[in-house]
């Protein structure tokens, strides 16, 4: 979140450990987390990664460099998702499972064609608390693969997983529109879905060396149109089977520089939340930018086990 756009401010400095203990709940995950991490630790690499920018093509600095629309080195040979479905907003249910008649919207973050339309991404939309650009281009891997293609490819990836539980899932985009939408549309997607889940999917452009997923809550926010007071709790859940079946199918690490070690992170200004009348939270599946991050959000075997643990996640939830 080193880029500044509609739904990403750059992350606070972490606080100092003399704050009040978690909840049980966050330290479950913090437990499972840390498992998750040795096990990770074991048997994969770690440690930081080369230097780089820690800034994506966004409005007002994009002049500094233009995000390629091809993948990066591995990022478009093994990708091998799900096609998409006629209509991105909408795909039909397995006719069995445990997720029968459960509806999920996924929202694949950004959109590749977003920076060849500053104009529409950069023009304000109300998110209850204030105003924000409609949309941002996101960030890049250094060999330029865009993040707006690792969250379409997970998002199939994840459809197709949940369709075998049974759900019926939609999509805020399929990569069938030229840019957008906007967040403000993306959060109303998911509220006349009357969604039982929403997942907005992403990846970060902090600086080297900032590694691991995070999972962002929505906090308390009553002001305007935004009223997330229903949604608070029941995100949170959703967010804490997320973050833990996160772990156990990709064996990533949470976030080294957000969240404190638990991999949660509670926020109050992003609309795509604040819009929410749909439990939902964002994840941030690593950071784009860290070189040993970036290996494994462009390899397609390691997207297929991210968008497993968002399905893990979200199915236990709804079965609970």
């Amino acid at each position: 979140m080193s880029y500044v756009g509609p739904d990403f401010d750059p992350p606070q400095p972490r606080r100092s450990p003399l704050r009040r203990p978690l909840t049980v709940a966050v330290a479950a995950i913090t437990v499972g987390a840390v498992a998750g991490w040795g096990v990770w630790q074991a048997t994969g690499d770690s440690g930081g990664g080369d230097s780089g920018s820690d800034r994506a093509a966004v409005p007002g600095t994009r002049a500094a460099t233009t995000p390629s629309e091809s993948a990066g080195p591995s990022g478009g040979d093994d990708s091998k998702a799900a096609s998409p479905s006629a209509s991105p907003s909408s795909s039909a249910p397995a006719p069995t499972g445990p997720l029968k008649g459960k509806v999920v919207v996924i929202d694949p973050g950004h959109n590749p064609g977003n920076f060849q339309h500053t104009t529409e991404i950069n023009r304000k939309v109300n998110i209850g608390t204030g105003s924000k650009e409609c949309d941002t281009t996101g960030t890049t891997t250094n060999d330029g693969y865009m993040e707006a293609k690792f969250t379409l490819d997970v998002a199939r990836r994840l459809r197709t997983l949940l369709q075998e539980q049974g759900a019926t899932v939609k999509f805020t985009q399929d990569g069938d529109r030229a840019w957008g939408p906007c967040i403000d549309e993306r959060a109303r997607i998911g509220n006349e879905a009357e969604a039982d889940a929403v997942v907005s999917i992403h990846a970060d452009g902090s600086g080297a060396g900032n590694r691991g997923f995070h999972v962002i809550l929505p906090g308390s926010v009553n002001s305007g149109a935004a009223d997330t007071r229903p949604i608070v709790a029941s995100s949170r859940e959703l967010g804490e089977r997320i973050a833990g079946r996160f772990v156990r199918a990709t064996g990533s690490a949470p976030s080294n520089y957000v969240g404190d070690g638990t991999g949660l992170v509670t926020r109050k200004d992003l609309g795509g939340l604040n819009l929410s009348t749909a439990p939902k939270v964002f994840i941030e599946c690593g950071n784009m930018r860290d070189s040993k991050d970036a290996a494994l959000l462009t390899s397609g075997a390691w997207r297929q086990k991210a968008a497993q643990g968002l399905s893990d996640g979200i199915t236990s939830f709804l079965e609970n």
